[in-house]
């Protein structure tokens, strides 16, 4: 069969939730338990800062009235909630995401939880970029193989990412080893979001895909999250303008 012209043109333009400067690559996840201590690294790094990821931890203190509260004062907020439901609760659940001014929100990339996604984005409305999660950067393939799948890291990564693209999603999720040969599989529609970025001299902790900011952006990330090496510094914001001078080293 021969390929469409037309599939091939959309395929090489660029997403519209590219970033613009160096500064905007970086999400810095706000893995604190408290608000305050939220708000506080906020307001130390607020400039130096592309993106506020609000997480599972700070979500159960408070944090999603807190992500909308940084949403109306015009911060760029990512809700990572890796949604994994039936059909219409995830749907539902990105409907009303969307309605709180949320830019980036995470789904499990299931074929069906991201179509539902995607119908939910539709539904709603709103600038919202849907990333889908393929493989945790915590998990290496004896992880994958104790949850039952055969195969590689890589090709269960590439398998979701090609589901993401055929879904519609607006991005993926994914550790920066496997970013570069994503980005020639998928190509420039969708944009990459990697985890498990750790600065030279940083610890590991519980990551196990990882790679300093810079060699990540040169694999080909879009954007990098980093948490602990910043909101656990002594100076969160000397911490976040380093990093983003590696980026921009690294473009």
């Amino acid at each position: 069969m021969q390929p469409d012209p037309q599939t091939e043109t959309l395929e090489r333009i660029p997403s519209r939730f590219a970033p613009a400067t160096a500064r905007d690559r970086l999400m810095v996840g706000l893995d604190v338990p408290t608000v305050e201590e939220a708000r506080a690294i906020v307001e130390r790094t607020k400039g130096a800062v592309g993106t506020y990821k609000i997480g599972m931890q700070l979500q159960f203190a408070g944090g999603l009235a807190f992500a909308g509260e940084l949403a109306r004062e015009g911060h760029s907020i990512f809700l990572d909630v890796k949604l994994l439901d039936i059909d219409n609760t995830v749907m539902k659940g990105v409907e009303n995401i969307a309605r709180m001014g949320m830019r980036f929100v995470t789904i499990h990339a299931y074929p069906k939880a991201m179509r539902a996604a995607v119908a939910g984005l539709e539904a709603a409305g709103g600038d919202l970029c849907l990333l889908g999660v393929t493989v945790l950067t915590s998990m290496d393939e004896d992880d994958l193989h104790d949850a039952g799948y055969a195969g590689s890291v890589g090709d269960l990564v590439r398998e979701r990412a090609a589901d993401a693209r055929l879904a519609g999603m607006g991005g993926i999720v994914c550790s920066p080893h496997e970013v570069g040969a994503l980005r020639e599989a998928v190509g420039p529609s969708l944009v990459t979001v990697t985890p498990g970025i750790r600065p030279a001299g940083s610890e590991a902790g519980d990551q196990k895909r990882i790679m300093t900011p810079g060699d990540a952006i040169r694999a080909g990330a879009d954007y990098i999250v980093v948490a602990r090496p910043v909101v656990q510094a002594p100076d969160p914001r000397a911490a976040a303008e380093a990093i983003v001078a590696e980026i921009d080293a690294a473009l």
